[in-house]
């Protein structure tokens, strides 16, 4: 995983001790599915640094609380403290010693259920030498396209770091998985996009991007990258609406 900075090093130790704990639980492993920032960065699919460990959880509604049991003995045998935890789902924020670190807080989630359509694979995270079942690359496009103007809508704000992953998938040539899109907002993937291109276009500011994207980047790559970011998402997503729209029958 990237490292913007040295004083991460502590809170990215803490994430690696947690998740070589849940890659060698036996039942965690066969229902947390690995996601988001800190999944793609281990892959090397993606270049920032992540600060929370993120899972979609499989299986029935039953399994939450074996799997909050399980992972609180791993938080037990780690020594974090749990400060909150949710009642309906495996979601936690924890502190650990803070070694000389001006950051000690480490949030775990899990999304429950998953979108209809994620698709998982084993993956060897070559950093714990382990094996955890991961979106695909194609799921997690697709989830990134979701969250950024999902994560408004209910009332989350704005995380620029969505519009830098999609700006970075773009530019890898990564492909998305329209269907997850498409059956989420339960519309075609044109008119998806032109409404994440009209909500980027009025709803990201600089001010917003340099806030949440400053620490997780080195300075001289957040420097050259603020201020290309937002105008060369909206040209991705151009080219992906003209690409993927019908032609018309008199065009």
């Amino acid at each position: 995983m990237f490292l913007p900075q040295q004083k991460d090093a502590v809170h990215k130790a803490w994430m690696f001790r947690v998740l070589k704990e849940i890659a060698e639980d036996s039942y965690l492993v066969s229902v947390l599915r690995f996601k988001g920032g800190t999944c793609a960065s281990m892959r090397n699919l993606l270049d920032r640094f992540s600060v929370d460990l993120d899972f979609d959880l499989a299986g029935d509604k039953k399994e939450v609380p074996k799997v909050q049991k399980h992972l609180e003995m791993i938080f037990e045998e780690l020594g974090l403290e749990i400060k909150d935890k949710s009642q309906k789902a495996p979601q936690y924020f924890l502190r650990y010693p803070g070694e000389g670190s001006s950051r000690n807080n480490l949030k775990i989630d899990t999304f429950f259920p998953p979108l209809k359509g994620n698709k998982y694979e084993a993956v060897r995270l070559v950093e714990i030498n382990k094996i955890l079942y991961c979106q695909t690359i194609e799921t997690m496009f697709a989830n990134k396209l979701i969250a950024l103007v999902d994560r408004f809508k209910k009332g989350r704000g704005i995380a620029s770091r969505d519009l830098y992953d999609i700006h970075y998938f773009f530019m890898r040539g990564y492909g998305y998985d329209k269907k997850i899109v498409e059956e989420y907002f339960d519309q075609n993937i044109a008119d998806f996009l032109k409404e994440l291109d009209d909500f980027i276009d009025k709803n990201i500011t600089q001010r917003t991007i340099d806030q949440d994207l400053n620490f997780l980047l080195p300075p001289d790559k957040f420097q050259k990258t603020r201020k290309n970011l937002k105008p060369e998402t909206l040209m991705f997503l151009r080219d992906e609406i003209k690409r993927v729209s019908v032609p018309r029958a008199d065009a």
